[in-house]
């Protein structure tokens, strides 16, 4: 068995109890083909992002199911028979949909990260100093002669 999730859009002048009814018809058809309902996501009114046959609002429900390929099939045919599904989208999903779990209040807090000027150098020399953080238009203090990127001058 395969995973599906549809999407449809329902004219909003649809009163909510035959909006209701039309949901329960149209999961009922799930159930008659021997597939299995896993949730039923029903959003209400909202606005669309664009006009769809001269709606500015439709009522949304996404059913999430298992079931062969004859399910969506009978659900399209059904959609394209009722006037008041304005828009319908059936996607076949590649893996189950894992719900997210929520953070759990007794979490333990992670452990504090060591900054890069913590570290103590193995060399025996101390860390660099850090650039002072109340201008930030002053350049970066130039490196000292023996340090990383300082240059010697050579006697001649």
């Amino acid at each position: 068995m395969r995973l599906y999730e549809t999407a449809f859009l329902i004219a909003p002048t649809l009163a909510e109890d035959e909006t209701e009814q039309l949901i329960q018809q149209m999961a009922e058809v799930i159930s008659q083909k021997k597939g299995k309902m896993i949730n039923i996501d029903k959003w209400g009114k909202r606005k669309t992002a664009y006009q769809i046959q001269k709606f500015d609002a439709a009522s949304y429900v996404f059913f999430l199911y298992e079931g062969e390929a004859e399910i969506p099939a009978e659900l399209e045919r059904r959609f394209k028979q009722t006037e008041v599904v304005i828009r319908y989208l059936t996607v076949k999903m590649e893996h189950e949909v894992k719900h997210r779990r929520r953070k759990s209040p007794r979490a333990k807090p992670k452990e504090p990260v060591e900054k890069k000027g913590d570290v103590k150098a193995e060399s025996g020399e101390p860390p660099a100093p850090e650039p002072p953080k109340d201008d930030n238009n002053a350049p970066p203090p130039a490196p000292q002669e023996g340090e990383a990127g300082g240059v010697k001058k050579e006697e001649k």
